[in-house]
């Protein structure tokens, strides 16, 4: 009696009816055929597979990934010390008429320890109407509309002494001074302004987070500047002929960075609950619509710490509502009175619904930031106690995913920089 055979296509259906009687040994050829192939397939998928693991093992991970290391030479400034010497790495960008800048400690009655290493950089400005400078070329250019940041170790030095071109006794040179990063195509080439630091006031160490985002072009070179006059941006009102000083230690590699939060969508209404019970009525819970009370300036300061103040503006507005804000400015300016050893950084925030016009956040928070330091410097507060600085979008503390989490971002920020001497 013939087995029945399963049902099989219609080709194999005309085959067996070319070969009567010999469709059994057709039909377990047919199965050996596709389990081979099965298994044929099998391992060309696993090989493939393998292939991929060993290109992920081979290669390393950063090449995976679209971010940008790019590292600087000579980062932390090391080198024999030395007063108006070139500095391994660096190119010498001041004037030709001037020495070049120094690697200290040890001259000029400059005798703090580095933050890093050995040595590191000093700069000055003079009276002369000249500043110092330093630059390199970059292993990799910054790219136009990518946002980069690295950090750098800064600080005043109230000792520092000099004399001047053309003989004389020596000078202070302890007048306050910024640093001014430069984008450009070439050895000491100014193509953009890429990042300006607050004035350095504290004669200690401080790292500075400095974020470039080059809008003019891709620069292949950078410079790192000091600089303080009639031309500052910040301080448009002061002389530029002055004595000052600012050192540097401890760059770290420029790391590509997402330039500014993506856009949320606006947040979903929080659907009503109701709560219902044998022989109670249907109540709607309504979320609480009491604000998080904000951390204020404690009454103990610490260095290097940021509090946050009370200060309301209305949307897209720098003008403070000076009745809702009072007693937060009032607190910050009566630590200041009470303590003439503080000085301290104004920093403005904004959430990220100006995205993505970080221009205008930047700007915006810039301007919030220096109506308070303003309030406080009309107050009696010394203007060189009171920096400030606009942070856009860049720093939040919540998710923008919520009315509440923009709320918070939206932010006005004391830090204290200097704190007992």
């Amino acid at each position: 009696m013939a087995h029945a055979l399963p049902p099989i296509d219609f080709k194999l259906q005309r085959v067996l009816k070319q070969y009567p009687g010999k469709g059994e040994h057709l039909f377990i050829l047919v199965i050996v055929w596709n389990t081979l192939l099965i298994k044929t397939v099998t391992a060309m998928f696993l090989d493939f597979k393998m292939i991929r693991v060993a290109l992920l093992l081979f290669f390393p991970l950063s090449l995976w990934s679209q971010s940008t290391v790019i590292s600087l030479t000579n980062p932390s400034f090391e080198g024999s010390p030395g007063a108006g010497i070139e500095i391994p790495g660096w190119v010498n960008c001041g004037p030709s008429s001037e020495t070049p800048p120094d690697l200290q400690p040890g001259f000029f009655r400059v005798m703090t320890a580095p933050r890093h290493g050995n040595t590191y950089l000093g700069l000055v400005v003079r009276q002369t109407g000249t500043w110092e400078s330093v630059g390199q070329r970059l292993s990799q250019s910054l790219e136009m509309n990518i946002c980069y940041e690295f950090n750098l170790d800064l600080r005043r030095d109230t000792s520092y002494v000099s004399a001047l071109p053309g003989g004389g006794p020596p000078v202070k040179f302890t007048t306050p001074a910024r640093i001014i990063i430069w984008g450009g195509n070439g050895y000491c080439d100014k193509g953009e302004v890429l990042y300006q630091s607050a004035v350095i006031i504290h004669p200690r160490w401080l790292t500075y987070n400095c974020r470039l985002s080059p809008k003019k072009g891709n620069w292949s070179h950078i410079i790192i500047e000091a600089y303080y006059g009639s031309q500052d941006p910040f301080n448009p009102t002061l002389p530029l002929h002055t004595n000052g000083n600012v050192l540097i230690d401890n760059c770290t590699p420029i790391k590509q960075v997402v330039c500014g939060p993506e856009k949320m969508p606006p947040a979903k209404k929080k659907p009503e609950i109701t709560k219902k019970g044998p022989d109670k009525p249907v109540v709607k819970v309504q979320p609480s619509t009491t604000p998080t009370t904000p951390q204020t300036v404690q009454k103990t300061p610490k260095r290097g710490r940021s509090y946050r103040l009370d200060v309301y503006f209305k949307a897209n507005e720098y003008t403070f509502d000076v009745s809702a804000s009072e007693k937060s400015l009032e607190e910050l300016y009566n630590m200041l009175r009470s303590n003439s050893e503080i000085s301290v950084e104004i920093g403005g925030h904004t959430n990220n619904l100006l995205h993505p016009y970080a221009d205008k956040a930047m700007d915006l928070s810039t301007k919030r930031a220096k109506s308070v330091a303003d309030w406080l410097i009309s107050k009696g507060v010394a203007a060189n106690r009171v920096q400030y600085k606009g942070y856009g979008w860049t720093k939040p503390v919540e998710p923008n995913t919520t009315p509440e989490g923009r709320k918070r971002n939206q932010r006005v920020e004391v830090t204290i920089l200097t704190y007992g001497g």
